[in-house]
Formats: C-alpha cells, sequence, structure tokens
C-alpha cells in the first residue's frame, strides 16, 4: 500500500515537472514569437514609411520638372523664368555640373555630389532640342514640404525619425529624447545616404509590454506550481496521518481486546472454581467473590472508557456536574483497585488535606479519570512499587495528584501523552498494553470541568499526574 501510494505520488510530481517545464518552454517561445512579430511589424511601418516619403519625393520632383519643362517650351522664355522657376520651387537650391556621359544617355536619375542628392534630368528646350536640367536639392524643403506632410500626422505610440549618413537627426515626427530605438530601413535611390529610423516610448514599448505579460504569465504559473506542491505535500501529509491514524485504531482495537480479556479471564477462572466447588472454606469463597466483583468492575471501567472516548468523538458526552465532596470519589477508586495493587505488591501512600471544600463534578467522570491516572501509575511504574495520591486544595482549584515511581516520561512526549491513540515509543512501555484514550479522556474530562490536568515527569525518575477541578461556590 505504501508502495503504491509513493509510485502515485512519484508520477503526479514527475506530471508536475514536465508541466513545468512544458509551460518554461512555451512562455519563452511565446515571448520570442511574440517579439519577432513586433520587429516584422516595426520594420514593415518604417519601409512604408520611408516608400512613402521616397514618393513624395519623387512626386514633388517630377512637378517640378514638368513646370520646368513648361517653362523652357515657353516661346518667349527668358532666363529670369529660371529664377521664378526657382522661388516657386524651393525643393532644388542649386544647378550642378554633370558629366558628358549622362547627357550622351539621356533619361532622368540621381547622384550624390558629395553628401548632395542631384537629380539630372534630360528635358526638351524651347526649340525642341534636349536640355540638360542638374538640380541640387534642399535638405531644409525636403524637410519642409515632404517629410513633414508625409510622417508629421503619423499617430500611435511609435515615432519615426529620419538620421542622415552619421546618425544625425534630419526630422523627427515627435521628440525622441526618451524613446528606444527598436530598428532603422534605409531609403532608395532618391535618398540613398538617409535611414528611417523607429522609436518607442520608454514604458509603452510593445516588447517591454511583451516582457512584462511573459514575467506575469511565469510568476501565475509558477505561483500554480507552488499550489500544487503545497496540495502535494497537503495531501502527502493528510494520507500519511490517515495512514497512521487508522494504524492506531487497529492498534486500539488489539489492546482493547486484550484489556477485555485479563478480566473476562479471571472472572472465568474464579467463576468456574465456585462452580466446581474447589473453594476450601467459606472465606476462601468470599475472596473468590471479591475478585470476580472488583474484575467486573474493571470490565465496567474499560467497557466505559470506549463508550466514553466514542461519545466524545461524535460530540454527544454530557456530564452532570454539581458540588459533591472528592475525597470520597478517590477513596472509591482506591477500592476498586484494592486486588490488582496488593497482587503485585504495590504501596499506596493517601495523603487528603483537611477540611477540602466541595468540588464542582461529575462524580462519575472524576472517578474514571481518577481510575485513569492510577491505572496508568500501575502499568508503568517498572520495578518501583509505591504510588502516592494526594488530595488537596489550590486556591479556586482542588488538585488530585498520583506519582509513581516508574519509568517517567521524556520532555519531547509530555504533550502528546494527552492525544488519543498515542502511546511512548519505547521498549520498557510496549508490554504494557493499553486502548491510549485514557489520558486523553482525563483531559477532556478535566477541560469539560474548567479544570485542566498537569504532568510532571523525568525518564525513570517516575511521573507526577496533577488533576484540577474548580471549587464549588
Amino acid at each position: 500500500m505504501n508502495r503504491a501510494r509513493l509510485f502515485t505520488f512519484g508520477a503526479v510530481i514527475a506530471a508536475t515537472a514536465v508541466l513545468a517545464v512544458l509551460g518554461y518552454v512555451s512562455l519563452r517561445q511565446w515571448q520570442a514569437s511574440a517579439e519577432l512579430l513586433f520587429r516584422e511589424q516595426a520594420r514593415d511601418m518604417a519601409a512604408m514609411a520611408a516608400e512613402k516619403v521616397e514618393m513624395a519625393i519623387l512626386k514633388t520632383e517630377e512637378e517640378c520638372l514638368s513646370s520646368l519643362q513648361a517653362i523652357l517650351m515657353d516661346p518667349a522664355f527668358r532666363p529670369e523664368s529660371i529664377e521664378a522657376w526657382s522661388r516657386k520651387n524651393p525643393l532644388f537650391d542649386r544647378l550642378r555640373e554633370i558629366p558628358q556621359g549622362f547627357w550622351e544617355r539621356g533619361g532622368r536619375r540621381h547622384f550624390l555630389v558629395g553628401d548632395q542628392v542631384v537629380l539630372a534630368a534630360v528635358i526638351p528646350g524651347p526649340s525642341g532640342a534636349p536640355v540638360l536640367a542638374a538640380m541640387g536639392r534642399s535638405e531644409a524643403a525636403v524637410k519642409d514640404l515632404v517629410l513633414a506632410k508625409t510622417l508629421g500626422g503619423l499617430e500611435g505610440p511609435s515615432l519615426l525619425a529620419v538620421l542622415d549618413r552619421a546618425d544625425n537627426q534630419v526630422y523627427a515626427s515627435r521628440p525622441v529624447d526618451r524613446a528606444r530605438r527598436v530598428l532603422t530601413v534605409g531609403f532608395g535611390e532618391a535618398l540613398p545616404t538617409w535611414r528611417v529610423a523607429l522609436y518607442q516610448p520608454d514604458g509603452i514599448s510593445p516588447i517591454g509590454s511583451v516582457r512584462r505579460q511573459a514575467m506575469l504569465f511565469t510568476a501565475a504559473f509558477a505561483l500554480l506550481l507552488v499550489v500544487i506542491v503545497l496540495g502535494l505535500g497537503a495531501t502527502y501529509r493528510v494520507v500519511r496521518r490517515e495512514s497512521e491514524m487508522a494504524r492506531l485504531k487497529s492498534d486500539f482495537v488489539a489492546n482493547v481486546s486484550h484489556d477485555l480479556k485479563t478480566p473476562l479471564s479471571l472472572i472465568r477462572m474464579f467463576g468456574e472454581t465456585l462452580e466446581l466447588g474447589r473453594a476450601p472454606d467459606e472465606a476462601t469463597r468470599r475472596e473468590y467473590y471479591a475478585v470476580i466483583t472488583r474484575e467486573s468492575e474493571r470490565l465496567t471501567r474499560l467497557i466505559d472508557n470506549v463508550l466514553d472516548f466514542s461519545r466524545i468523538e461524535g460530540g454527544r458526552r454530557r456530564y452532570d456536574i454539581a458540588p459533591h465532596p472528592v475525597e470520597p470519589l478517590v477513596h472509591d477508586v482506591l477500592e476498586a483497585f484494592r486486588y490488582p495493587l496488593a497482587q503485585r505488591g504495590f504501596k499506596v501512600d493517601v495523603a487528603m488535606a483537611p477540611d477540602l471544600p466541595e468540588a464542582l463534578v461529575d462524580p462519575e467522570a472524576v472517578k474514571q479519570a481518577v481510575a485513569n491516572l492510577v491505572d496508568n501509575a500501575i502499568k508503568y511504574s517498572g520495578e518501583g512499587r509505591r504510588i502516592a495520591v494526594a488530595v488537596r486544595s489550590e486556591g479556586d482549584r482542588v488538585a488530585i495528584e498520583v506519582a509513581d515511581e516508574g519509568i517517567g516520561i521524556a520532555p519531547g512526549e509530555a504533550e502528546r501523552i494527552f492525544e488519543k491513540f498515542y502511546r511512548i515509543g519505547r521498549s520498557e512501555t510496549q508490554a504494557s498494553r493499553g486502548s491510549g484514550v485514557g489520558l486523553a479522556l482525563v483531559k477532556h474530562i478535566a477541560e469539560a470541568h474548567g479544570g485542566r490536568v498537569k504532568v510532571e515527569s523525568r525518564p525513570g525518575e517516575g511521573s507526577r499526574f496533577t488533576l484540577y477541578v474548580p471549587v464549588a461556590a
């Protein structure tokens, strides 16, 4: 059975470990996939912005060239028209000299002169002859006419900026002082030395959000694993405790059966002796009758212990508490134990304080508690054959004390002996069988009367149990 439980718990723990590993790996993969998706989306966004800027520049250049061509083809063309055209089209701030080879090939294209982009195009002149136009682009005009219109209306937390070859900021849709650069994308031939950079403000970065969510999921998953582990631990403790209780109950049944067997055997033996007429005289017969009576009382006491314990467990035990003298109750208990005490050679010292007040007690319950203390003193006296019983008044309490000179109790077990089914785990106690509920009953009876029970003991020096019950007003 234990091996089956261990195998079950091992399987659950292994499944939990596999779940933890799979959960961690899944979280890491989800985080990596989310970050990759964000980077791809950011790159697409930057690429679209770069494409949009480049198309806007090309469109503006096309419009500028068309207007220039219209001026050149005008029959009334004058040089002053070029100056007027330059003022209307600030995108180009100067004319440039270009190689002879481009003139021969014709067409339109961009090329770099230093760090400036120059647009060169062959367009028809006033007489239909080709005219070569070379125009240097103005950086300030590009910023005002193209970048501000194209990127200025961008919505959302992301920021776009245009950087030059040296990573100097040419334009930004919003201030990027507290933002983190995510990636950059280059322009085409229209802006070969510039790049679009995408920034994310601190605190609202999607990557940061993904990482925070991953940490939150990891913490929640770790908490779940902790709960599972704690649940397993609690379940294991409950199962182990239930197994221990089952074992203790089994021992309880065996011990009670043994305790019941002893008085029954004596009653049967003396009863058969009397029935067969083997008692030699009247005095012997009376002695046998007395033994049968005392053993039947002992049997009754054992059965009462079991029944009372059952009532206590079911919450059905009730006590009839009223003022009553304590001294006769103690004498009744000692009289019931007179034969086993004499048979085992015990000497009993009884000390009753004078003028004892009445106590608020249930007489039968107190007699049962004292009887259990005396019975324990007999069982665990070892070689010592001396028991001291004392009754005294202590303030608003009456103290009933039972002391022996037996094997004693270890300090770590002094409190546990009042637990149900608990027995001291030492070799010298195992020979003395018992139900394991006697001291638990004593504690319950004391507390039900508003009192308590105390033990003072050292190994090898005996034990002293004191039962306190309240004095009657």
